[in-house]
């Protein structure tokens, strides 16, 4: 063989080779991600997953791939946002809060489900048992029948000569809703107290609610733990700010943005844990063998700046249960 020849030859197979190995490598697995939120409201959501997944290996873009698909606040969407992600054979679907697990279940038995959810998930059928899942899902629950009833006896004892409490629940999301609503009605009641239940599920309505309060001059809010709440942080402490209200949260998110106080467990905490189940089955193991997790650790965030601008006097009793103080 000529000089000129066999180089062109060595060229050719030069390039050749690296175009072979690509083609020969395996696609990347895809996660799919279901919210009935919006993505302008999803950081710390998605900061706690991604770190999940990055501890158990995969990386977004380097070695995994997420869908997302966010319903936007219309929950009429989420049922064939479902059915699209089945459709592009992800590898495993996150879904956060109860519509969009729901949607998630009835879209397949077969794709592994790991979700985020607020209530009982077998109370709601999700699963056959905590420690046993069963079928294709399992998750994190945040649930705690007490939650509710700590949440308000902290709040009356920051605002004791307060008689009446506002409570501010999702009508979108109507299990949580039920369950939630019972559990803060009979904790009011235990100790005295009148609960006005304020319903919303818009951007709107959540203006609308606060509205409400300060025209019937209630005198605190407890906020619902919904994953549309805790997707519009930014919205109600804005609020309450406005309105000068104490509003007690779910989360410590709403704290460190100057909300005043809140009790339960982390947004971003929960999103890890999720994270690390997603990154497991995409391992090889199966959610019928990972159990649910739960919320262990609730912590009681205040924020004395706050407090301070409400004119609000924070009992020694308040300060001493709290697990981080903002000054």
């Amino acid at each position: 063989m000529k000089r000129r020849g066999f180089i062109t030859l060595l060229g050719s197979a030069v390039t050749a080779w690296p175009l072979a190995a690509r083609a020969q490598q395996p696609a990347m697995p895809v996660i799919g991600y279901l919210n009935s939120g919006s993505p302008d409201s999803d950081t710390s959501r998605l900061t706690g997953l991604r770190q999940g997944l990055n501890e158990t290996g995969y990386v977004e873009g380097r070695n995994l791939v997420i869908e997302y698909r966010w319903a936007g606040n219309q929950f009429d969407r989420l049922p064939a946002l479902a059915v699209d992600l089945v459709q592009i054979r992800v590898a495993v679907i996150v879904s956060l809060g109860l519509p969009a697990t729901l949607a998630a279940k009835a879209a397949t038995t077969t794709i592994p489900i790991v979700f985020g959810v607020g209530v009982d998930p077998v109370q709601v059928g999700l699963v056959a048992s905590l420690n046993r899942p069963g079928g294709n899902l399992t998750g994190f629950n945040q649930f705690n029948g007490e939650l509710g009833a700590k949440a308000l006896a902290l709040l009356h004892e920051l605002v004791p000569s307060t008689p009446t409490i506002g409570f501010l629940e999702n009508p979108n999301n109507p299990i949580v809703d039920e369950l939630t609503t019972r559990d803060v009605r009979a904790a009011a009641a235990a100790i005295g107290l009148q609960i006005q239940t304020l319903k919303a599920g818009t951007d709107r309505e959540i203006d609308a609610a606060f509205e409400s309060l300060v025209q019937a001059r209630t005198g605190a809010l407890l906020v619902g733990n919904d994953v549309f709440y805790n997707s519009r942080i930014e919205q109600i402490t804005a609020l309450a700010a406005r309105y000068a209200i104490p509003v007690m949260y779910s989360s410590p998110e709403f704290v460190m943005v100057g909300g005043l106080i809140s009790y339960g467990a982390s947004i971003t905490g929960a999103l890890r844990q999720i994270g690390l189940y997603a990154g497991r089955i995409l391992k090889g193991e199966k959610p019928t063998d990972l159990p649910v997790m739960q919320s262990t650790k609730f912590q009681l965030v205040l924020n004395l700046k706050t407090a301070k601008a409400l004119g609000l006097a924070v009992p020694p009793t308040v300060l001493a249960l709290a697990d981080e103080v903002i000054e």
